[in-house]
């Protein structure tokens, strides 16, 4: 009877907390009373208990706990950051460069790095204010940031009876704004010995708070192969599959068996290493903004590659599920498997190709210029791999001489083949039509600006096309009703998608990942093009447009202010993170076209200047 009273009491309790839970916060702290009532009530939950959560969902309790439990940590400030100026003092006596983290945060959220005064007073209110929107919790933390480090962690499991097992470790140092982009499984770094450190400390930390199920600890890594306690996450993390891949373990199963009671039934002896297992974070984002602003809309065409060997999907949308600005991006977590790295890489450049995503932009060009990047294939990694190998930006894939030609030969076979689709049609039906049948299609060809010419000719389903001077040989079954087309050319196979076509000969065309304008003219129509005129391009310097979906937080600026150049007119939340706009150049503010609270969509117009 008193069970019963003690689990409606958490019940109204957990209900009330309810109300607030649009934060994760709130959400956390509802998860945590839901548990205890389903206790009270008899109901066993899969996952770590309540105190585990909490002691290791706080960044701050969890890193004295890691002190405690002599698990290696960040020199830094443990106590909680009251406000912008002290924030500036405790970074000066850490030493910059600093890292400003939220107490209660995770995915990336409300962190920033400060490597001055004034990057730490902004640092300081950005993310306070994305901690409070995130996780109801705007108190931060501040750490010395570790220059050039990798992002490794280490999957734990533990049961009910004291037993806790380190499943090796996971490589997840490509990211962006602090967030995983690609992981594998092993490292490429780690040596036996300090895989079996960070898997020990990693144990004790769990064994520290009497941890149940899998968990994940992360450590930051630098150069020399020391190692610092990041987090913990009390939960099966979105990477867990390339462990599962090398381990053999069902990570899910063992954490039913685990909850169920039962011991763990496997000794640190028995985990292994078998092969290499790669994950790919698929989001609905663009990656030219900022190696990825959100990107919303409907899926209106959705194909998996699930049909290439040593391949994993897991997803939770379909065909015509719609991409919001109120919850994270990510479409999939796309896996590959193979006996070495080698194998894995190449599968999952494979699965790449194969995957159709249309109705959102998507970051599969820049996943697939990441693996294949000479740096990613040697496994010279760091947290920073991105801006470092991209400094201006990711700009798609930089198309080599022959790539350009292979690309430029398949547009000329596309564009003959729907013309003559288009004639077969006009033959068959009752329309009397005269078109001739040529032999030769003499074509131009527009990539970017440059403008190529081309003949092309056709037998059967190869065709014969001339660029710059080069015969190539083109062999398709050419489906125009698919969304893949597998070319061969000249021997080399590739995997090609038609995204678009529209009048005047304009064509989206992925190839090698990144998708490419392309315009096709026969030479009459090119040379008739010449006399059209040209829309002038909009001076961007004098207006701000919204680079992503999202709403306005804030708006710095009103008509009449002058600007200047880079400084902040108002601020873009979208999917919890916040982003600064700024100015374009220095002026007086002509118009402002928005107000907090505002949603805006992509190049919705913000701010004019004069």
């Amino acid at each position: 009877m008193e069970e019963s009273k003690e689990a409606q009491q958490i019940e109204k309790e957990a209900q009330r907390t309810q109300l607030a839970s649009h934060t994760s916060w709130a959400r956390h702290q509802y998860t945590i009373l839901i548990l205890r009532w389903k206790a009270a009530e008899g109901v066993t939950f899969i996952g770590p208990d309540t105190h585990a959560i909490q002691a290791m969902g706080d960044k701050i309790e969890s890193k004295l706990l890691a002190k405690n439990a002599k698990v290696n940590t960040i020199p830094g400030f443990d106590g909680v950051v009251k406000d912008a100026d002290e924030a500036v003092r405790i970074a000066r006596e850490i030493g910059y460069p600093v890292m400003i983290k939220a107490s209660a945060g995770g995915g990336g959220k409300g962190m920033r790095i400060a490597w001055d005064d004034e990057e730490t007073r902004d640092g300081f209110r950005f993310s306070s204010q994305e901690a409070a929107s995130s996780f109801g919790d705007d108190r931060l933390l501040i750490e010395k940031f570790i220059d050039n480090p990798r992002h490794v962690e280490i999957q734990v499991l533990c049961d009910k009876k004291g037993n806790a097992l380190w499943l090796n470790e996971r490589e997840c140092s490509i990211q962006r704004r602090n967030q995983k982009v690609v992981e594998e499984a092993p490292s490429t770094f780690l040596d036996p010995e300090t895989r079996r450190a960070m898997g020990e400390q990693a144990v004790a930390l769990a064994r520290a708070v009497k941890y149940s199920s899998a968990g994940t600890v992360e450590f930051l890594v630098d150069s020399r192969k020391n190692f610092y306690f990041l987090e913990m996450n009390t939960r099966l993390q979105v990477e867990h599959p390339v462990t599962e891949c090398i381990t053999g373990l069902d990570l899910v199963q063992e954490m039913i068996r685990v909850a169920k009671g039962y011991p763990l039934r496997h000794k640190q002896a028995d985990i292994p290493i078998n092969g290499w297992a790669i994950e790919c974070r698929v989001y609905a984002e663009d990656p030219y903004k900022s190696f990825g602003l959100p990107s919303i809309g409907k899926l209106s065409q959705y194909e998996e590659p699930l049909h290439l060997p040593g391949v994993r999907v897991d997803s939770g949308i379909q065909p015509g599920s719609d991409i919001s600005i109120y919850y994270d991006p990510m479409i999939s977590k796309l896996i590959s498997y193979g006996s070495n790295r080698t194998e894995a890489l190449q599968r999952m450049e494979a699965a790449l190709d194969n995957y159709v995503i249309r109705g959102v932009t998507h970051n599969i060009a820049l996943l697939r210029e990441v693996i294949n990047h000479k740096r990613f294939v040697e496994g010279d990694i760091n947290t920073k791999f991105l801006s470092d190998v991209y400094p201006d930006g990711f700009k798609g894939h930089k198309l080599t001489k022959t790539e350009k030609q292979q690309l430029m030969a398949i547009a000329s076979s596309l564009y003959v083949s729907f013309q003559l689709r288009a004639q077969r049609f006009e033959e068959n039906s009752r329309i009397p039509v005269q078109k001739p049948q040529m032999a030769n299609w003499d074509l131009s060809i527009k990539i970017g600006d440059e403008i190529h010419s081309v003949i092309a000719s056709n037998s059967g389903s190869t065709f014969c096309v001339e660029v710059d001077g080069l015969k190539l040989n083109v062999t398709s079954e050419w489906n125009l009703a698919s969304p893949l087309l597998s070319v061969n050319i000249d021997g080399t196979q590739r995997i090609v998608q038609c995204l678009s076509r529209e009048a005047g000969g304009h064509m989206s065309i992925q190839f090698l990942g990144t998708v490419y304008k392309v315009r096709v003219l026969t030479e009459l129509a090119a040379e008739l093009n010449k006399f059209m005129l040209e829309k002038v391009a909009e001076d961007t310097s004098s207006v701000l447009r919204s680079p992503m979906p999202g709403v306005v937080v804030a708006v710095s600026v009103k008509p009449g202010d002058v600007v200047s150049e880079g400084q902040e007119i108002c601020v873009i939340e979208a999917m919890k993170m916040q982003n600064s706009m700024g100015a374009g150049k220095t002026g007086k503010v002509k118009s402002v076209h928005c107000k907090a609270g505002d949603t805006v969509g992509e190049g919705d117009l913000l701010v004019e200047l004069e």
